[in-house]
């Protein structure tokens, strides 16, 4: 069975280029979108990226945008943030044209921490595509094309100056993503919400809150939370929680090389026979079984 390939660096390196670290040992890279996917006939396979995070924006032109287990068809302007370690692929229409930013996921971390407002738009895969007053596209490209001017120049005190606006891109971002997340919600109930806001704790921390824990965080309790889940999709909080972590396994299990250990570390689990008897229990194989008998198809 073909095989996900990581990349250390961008797509098609085998890890980070010494010319795209700027000071501070920060891996960060700026391109155009054209320039590499023309590269690759404007296919990029599905692949990921273990410490990288990413933001293509596509200013005009279409793609197909591939995840785990879904694909999509955007028309630009739109913008895409993939976390680390999610696995993701594009077919871009060949009049497509915009940018890509490239960030080490620690970067990302010592700029935005885990308390963050923003933490819920970074843990997860999003899609923005409503661009309003005063971030209309134009201006949103603008700020890519600072960072990218900034990082391939000469200016003093070039590493801060790339902070700020990096943090402002992204702050941005923030905005444009918690107003399409207002207009959505607003034709929905406050459960609706609430299960929602539990869906995307739950894709950033897995296994590793308690049903109590992500309650509080909800500032609601476990009960209700769980009267949520069962409203919303017929199954308690934990069902949710370990359905979840399955589904990610399997996916990691399927679609890349990662070793067993490897694949318990990115779901949070503390130990990889931790992570191996939960697979077992819910699937009646273990990691191994599991990616011997798809190999095998």
């Amino acid at each position: 069975m073909k095989r996900i390939t990581q990349f250390d660096g961008l797509y098609g390196e085998a890890g980070p280029q010494q010319a795209n670290v700027p000071s501070g040992g920060e891996y960060l890279f700026s391109e155009l979108l054209e320039t590499r996917s023309r590269a690759f006939d404007w296919v990029i396979q599905p692949h990921v990226h273990a410490r990288l995070f990413q933001v293509f924006f596509l200013e005009t032109g279409g793609v197909e945008f591939s995840e785990a287990t879904q694909q999509r068809q955007l028309t630009g302007p739109v913008i895409l943030l993939i976390p680390p370690a999610l696995l993701h692929g594009f077919i871009y229409t060949p009049d497509a044209k915009g940018r890509i930013l490239t960030l080490a996921d620690s970067l990302i971390d010592q700029l935005f921490p885990a308390t963050s407002a923003l933490s819920a738009m970074l843990g997860a895969v999003q899609c923005i595509q409503a661009f309003d007053e005063p971030y209309l596209a134009p201006v949103v490209g603008q700020l890519f094309a600072q960072i990218d001017e900034e990082l391939f120049g000469d200016q003093p005190e070039k590493r801060t100056m790339l902070h700020l606006d990096i943090q402002r891109l992204f702050l941005v971002l923030y905005r444009l993503w918690q107003h399409g997340e207002t207009v959505q919600h607003t034709a929905n109930s406050l459960p609706a919400q609430y299960f929602r806001r539990f869906q995307q704790r739950v894709r950033q921390v897995g296994t590793t809150h308690s049903i109590v824990q992500l309650a509080d965080e909800l500032a609601i309790t476990p009960v209700h939370l769980n009267r949520i889940c069962q409203a919303m999709a017929g199954k308690s909080a934990s069902q949710l929680v370990q359905e979840h972590v399955i589904s990610e396994a399997r996916k990691y299990l399927t679609y890349t090389n990662y070793s067993v250990s490897e694949i318990a570390y990115l779901l949070h689990f503390e130990y990889p026979n931790y992570f191996a008897r939960f697979f077992k229990k819910h699937t009646r194989l273990s990691p191994t079984e599991f990616r011997e008998g798809k190999q095998a198809e």
